[in-house]
């Protein structure tokens, strides 16, 4: 796991300090952060809240479409509550996601991609009980994300909306698979960002 980050890493700033062919062309890093609506399919559970945090880099090849890698700390999972019996799964990612992007000139961007998940912690709570289960669950977690951002031309500030659908089997054993679905609400800065 820590090699596939660390590698996706060095691709990123590696690619915001590579020299630009022409002036369409051109990098930045940037913070990302925000909040997940996430649920397990094939649980039968509810939707479960947490939030994602990590880096970004945007990469322009031309003047409407770019690329958008990312490394993010991602909380996920699912809930339920039967009586005063509550419950969850609390499954925590480092998320790699790759989109491709179409942007137009007034800030908005179309984005589509795919990305690769891997498990660091993953346990069940009953009540006020925490068991881990990681050994459960599979190390990674390939799927694929779409959805929408804006970004101000001249700050550098964005917001971003995206739905995260999950491709692969995320439990080892077990009649039913289950999948990470989730739905992923951010603010992010790109640095020394350019509007064209």
């Amino acid at each position: 796991m820590k090699f596939y980050a660390g590698f996706a890493l060095a691709m990123v700033l590696n690619g915001n300090y590579a020299k630009a062919q022409h002036s369409s062309q051109h990098a930045t890093l940037g913070i990302k952060g925000g909040l997940n609506l996430y649920n397990i399919e094939g649980a039968n559970a509810d939707m479960k809240a947490g939030f994602n945090v990590g880096l970004l880099g945007h990469i322009h090849l031309t003047k409407r479409f770019g690329l958008q890698p990312e490394i993010m700390y991602s909380q996920q999972g699912a809930k339920s509550k039967i009586a005063n019996i509550k419950s969850s799964i609390n499954l925590n990612y480092i998320n790699v996601p790759l989109m491709f992007q179409y942007m137009f000139d007034n800030g908005f961007r179309l984005q589509a991609g795919p990305q690769v998940g891997f498990l660091v912690t993953a346990k069940s709570k009953l009540n006020s009980t925490s068991t881990d289960i990681k050994n459960s669950y599979k190390t990674a977690d390939v799927g694929i994300g779409a959805g929408l951002g804006y970004v101000n031309p001249s700050s550098g500030f964005g917001v971003d909306a995206r739905y995260n659908l999950g491709l692969s089997k995320i439990n080892k054993s077990g009649t039913t698979d289950l999948m990470n679905r989730g739905v992923q609400l951010g603010l992010f800065y790109l640095i020394q960002h350019k509007g064209k």
